[in-house]
């Protein structure tokens, strides 16, 4: 596919869409997320904001040295400590971008920047010339595009193609914009900006009035060839472009989109939206488009009918085009190691050599104690291999009392550090009473703001998904645990939550915020 033809997909999954409340990551997490957001065949993948703390740095500097094939960028504002620390953090990379932007509405230069337009103008010129340095690909973002004066947009967008800039990125920064607006606005810079020519247009997108996709498909028709989102659409406020309906939009309208296409493998999207659920313990909604439960079900009789007849009568697409499997049963505990990792990579996981050992492991356990194991029983096993590996506190044994003759207590086991700690808690519950035992293990001061449960499968032996959010000193975390025993998996839920908070602590207050 020609350059001209093609789509590119910058992934902010990792920086954009960990800033939604409850969804930040750690370096394990993030490291094995930006693993499988390379196999999706995306052609950025923004890493983190570097200067942000010195585990965004560490982050940045972890997915720049080991992913290879994929551009790796960093983002930064205009500051030259922001352009120096993006471009140390991705010295290792094979593939570097430094993505910088400041505010171009002056509605943000009065009231966040308090610059006046020709500051800017210096800003932008010093920055890009800065970047260059660093890496020859460098991207230049107005922050708040939509809602700036467009003859200075061009001014703006003019310096930084001056100064070096290759990418041009117009967001709409606060959902504002609408599909018209929009599609005329990429086609006025394009049209106005001396040499534009010679950048890509790119565009990013907040969903507050739920236009964030059909403003990046209004753009891509206006002529933009770079589309920044992430996979289900996470993201601040009310999120982000949604990588995923983009994609298959593209794919199964070509007629519309006169033919372009990205180099996502689509077979891979189903997985890689389990597994960022799995990170962050965020469900994706049963309707979302795509991925969510409900996007292939028929329920109307003359719908099911129509289906079973011809899919195209009510499907646009098949299940399989993204990677879904069937809920067919697929092993039991007499599958071995081969088997397994077989209908791992099926579902999309290529764990490494630690990783799917404590995998095999969870399986294994998890086979003695369930008839069936299904593909949504393995997704569970692999989130919680990957994701507990590096924080400080793990589950031991736990035991509890309950019953309407007895008063709910628990005696629960953690290890903080490697060293074992127990202690017993009574509560109004059992769940109540494990959540109160660990707060005075860890002394932990936060406050649980939600408790949410599901199942997992069907059956009477499937385990139990929870999802805890805990808030503390302005932060918000999520964790996830799955279990047969929902008491087990409410402890595995709420330490993960813990350990998240662990690294929280370790980032500023006032990290700044992106595009």
């Amino acid at each position: 596919m020609s350059d001209d033809r093609r789509i590119r997909i910058f992934d902010t999954t990792l920086r954009d869409g960990e800033q939604a409340p409850g969804c930040s990551m750690n370096i394990a997490e993030k490291l094995n997320l930006a693993r499988q957001i390379a196999r999706l065949g995306v052609d950025v993948i923004e890493a983190g904001f570097a200067i942000a703390s010195e585990g965004d740095f560490e982050s940045v500097k972890a997915v720049a040295a080991e992913i290879s094939d994929v551009t790796v960028a960093s983002l930064a504002r205009t500051s030259v400590e922001d352009i120096d620390r993006a471009g140390q953090a991705l010295a290792g990379a094979k593939r570097p971008r430094i993505h910088t932007f400041i505010a171009t509405s002056d509605i943000h230069l009065q009231h966040k920047l308090r610059m006046g337009r020709e500051q800017v103008f210096e800003e932008v010129d010093r920055a890009v010339r800065r970047a260059r340095q660093f890496t020859d690909d460098v991207e230049f973002s107005a922050e708040d595009a939509t809602r700036s004066d467009w003859d200075y947009l061009v001014q703006v967008f003019t310096r930084a193609l001056e100064a070096g800039a290759t990418t041009l990125n117009v967001p709409d920064t606060v959902g504002y914009t609408t599909p018209v607006e929009y599609h005329e606005l990429i086609r006025y810079l394009r049209a106005h900006i001396p040499g534009s020519e010679r950048a890509v247009f790119s565009l990013h997108c907040h969903n507050d009035l739920g236009l964030a996709v059909a403003n990046s498909l209004a753009a891509i028709q206006a002529g933009a060839r770079q589309v920044e989102c992430t996979v289900n659409g996470i993201g601040e406020r009310a999120g982000n472009t949604a990588m995923e309906e983009v994609v298959m939009a593209l794919k199964t309208r070509p007629d519309v989109f006169d033919g372009l296409d990205t180099r996502v493998r689509t077979t891979e999207i189903y997985p890689t939206s389990r597994l960022l659920s799995q990170v962050i313990g965020v469900p994706v909604q049963p309707n979302k488009a795509i991925v969510g439960d409900n996007a292939f079900a028929h329920e109307a009789g003359i719908h099911q009918h129509g289906v079973l007849q011809a899919a195209i009568t009510y499907e646009i697409m098949t299940p399989q085009s993204i990677g879904r499997p069937s809920n067919e049963l697929v092993l039991g505990k007499h599958s071995g190691r081969h088997a397994f990792r077989e209908r791992l990579r099926e579902l999309g996981f290529d764990l490494e050599a630690e990783e799917f050992q404590r995998a095999f492991r969870r399986f294994k356990d998890l086979a003695d104690r369930k008839k069936v194991v299904y593909n949504e029983d393995l997704e569970a096993i692999v989130g919680e291999s990957l994701l507990d590996q590096d924080g400080r506190f793990r589950l031991g044994h736990l035991v509890i009392q309950s019953g309407t003759f007895a008063v709910p207590g628990a005696t629960v086991e953690l290890f903080c550090d490697g060293e074992s700690r127990k202690a017993t808690a009574r509560g109004s519950g059992p769940v109540d009473a494990v959540f109160k035992a660990l707060a005075e293990l860890t002394e932990a001061k936060c406050e649980l703001l939600n408790y949410h449960v599901k199942a997992i499968t069907g059956g009477m032996d499937a385990q139990g998904e929870v999802t805890v959010t805990l808030a503390e000193s302005g932060r918000r975390v999520m964790g996830h645990g799955a279990h047969t025993d929902i008491i087990v998996a409410s402890a595995k839920a709420y330490v993960q939550a813990l350990n998240r908070l662990e690294w929280q602590r370790g980032r500023s207050e006032d990290e700044p915020r992106g595009i």
